[in-house]
């Protein structure tokens, strides 16, 4: 994209920025909590795998929720959608700001997972929807928005959780309220499609084995991934502020890896081999905090460090499901954010068990040998992902896929063609990127 194009991307209506702003925040809430793990383990009086859970009902409520956005948006639209969403995050935000008890604010995180899989699900076809400048222009903005977010949560968990641990989940309720009104106001309704989406077709697709496989890959990635995010912050002994630089360096390498690494490595070496590279790097890192789980500034650097793998990863495996998935890419989309999420939000508990029955080196470990298994399992799918590539370099295979999906697929956002697109984005570009 060039110079002009870039800047252009940043001139956009009110509804954009309204969505964006809402973007940021919600992006924000992956790294926000993890700076005071440490005091909400301290000041409730709660074991470190009760802590953990605040993950754990995040995810697996945003997984299956996954499977139902689109049912969801389908019948209601896509702006219904968006605040029923945002009025999710907001309440149980509050809520979970109110609490008294660990196992209070770990049932609230479980409503604001199912909030925020509504909202993510459908943030991106409304940007494009109301984007002037085309849609690679609402791309950059989106991935600007994914970026602020998932480098500044944690350092705004830090700041406030150096106040109260309260401060964090207060905070998102309030910025997010104010993205509601924003988004009530200025962004204008969406059409309800007339022919209403199966409930069933994400959980059918996976009797095809590519899709399994690659999101099997997924989420044994997500499970060392995670591993590190949840439980690696106790192994610190730092304060939340400190915890917040930490992991806002480590949300710095992951914006910056997933939207400008990977696809530089992607084109020099191909995705089978930039994602073994990656699989490896991340299972490296896993084996250092590990190995040397007592020493904190080991792992201070190990966590900062793979910034850069889960980055590639949350791109490249995406990637690589849409790529050589037999099935309209909504629906793919809506299946590998399944099956990872469920990795990532049962490995954090895991690992609190784990160090509860063993000691702290065995989560870590476990988390590298997965990331091996992942890519021992992705190796089986190699020849789709190397015809894959080869079908990119074609001149007309991005627009060519968008037709085969607009006539394979019932829309549920927005017109047929730009849903087959803003699913695929979606997908690539969110963390969830995790995540």
């Amino acid at each position: 994209m060039s110079s002009t194009s870039f800047a252009s991307s940043f001139r956009q209506p009110r509804a954009v920025w309204a969505v964006a702003f809402a973007c940021v925040i919600s992006f924000m809430g992956i790294g926000l909590v993890d700076p005071i793990l440490p005091a909400l383990s301290s000041e409730l009086d709660a074991t470190p795998s009760q802590v953990t859970l605040l993950f754990t009902s995040y995810l697996v409520v945003t997984a299956i929720a996954m499977l139902f956005t689109g049912w969801v948006s389908g019948r209601i639209g896509a702006k219904r959608t968006l605040i029923v969403g945002l009025v999710l995050i907001v309440v149980f935000a509050a809520a979970a700001g109110a609490s008294g008890s660990i196992d209070q604010i770990v049932g609230f995180r479980a409503g604001w997972g199912l909030g925020n899989a509504l909202f993510i699900a459908t943030s991106l076809a409304v940007i494009v929807g109301a984007a002037s400048g085309g849609f690679s222009g609402a791309i950059v903005l989106y991935e600007a928005a994914l970026g602020i977010g998932i480098a500044t949560g944690p350092l705004l968990g830090g700041l406030l959780g150096d106040i109260s641990w309260r401060g964090p989940f207060f905070g998102v309720a309030v910025l997010m309220l104010v993205a509601l009104v924003a988004t009530a106001v200025l962004v204008e309704p969406t059409p309800v499609p007339k022919d209403k989406p199966s409930i069933l077709e994400p959980i059918l697709a996976l009797k095809h084995r590519s899709l399994a496989t690659t999101s099997v890959t997924g989420l044994l990635y997500n499970w060392a991934f995670f591993t590190i995010l949840g439980y690696a912050p106790f192994l610190m002994h730092l304060s939340a502020m400190q915890l917040g630089f930490v992991f806002f360096g480590w949300g710095l390498l992951v914006a910056l890896f997933a939207v400008f690494g990977a696809p530089l490595l992607k084109s020099r070496f191909g995705t089978p081999r930039t994602l073994y590279g990656a699989l490896l790097g991340m299972a490296a890192v896993s084996l250092v905090i590990g190995i040397w789980a007592e020493s904190r500034w080991v792992v201070v650097g190990a966590v900062i460090f793979s910034g850069i793998f889960v980055g590639l990863n949350n791109t490249l495996v995406t990637t690589a499901v849409m790529s050589i998935a037999p099935v309209p890419r909504p629906v793919a989309s809506a299946t590998y954010g399944f099956v990872r999420f469920i990795g990532g939000g049962l490995a954090p508990f895991a690992a609190g068990k784990l160090v509860e029955h063993f000691d702290v080196h065995v989560p870590f470990v476990l988390g590298a040998v997965v990331v091996l298994v992942g890519a021992i399992v992705l190796s089986t799918v190699r020849p789709a992902l190397d015809a894959a590539d080869r079908e990119e370099q074609q001149p007309d295979s991005s627009e060519r896929r968008a037709a085969e999906d607009a006539v394979r697929t019932v829309p549920t956002l927005e017109e047929e063609a730009v849903l087959a697109e803003t699913a695929l984005a979606d997908d690539q570009r969110f963390g969830a990127r995790h995540a």
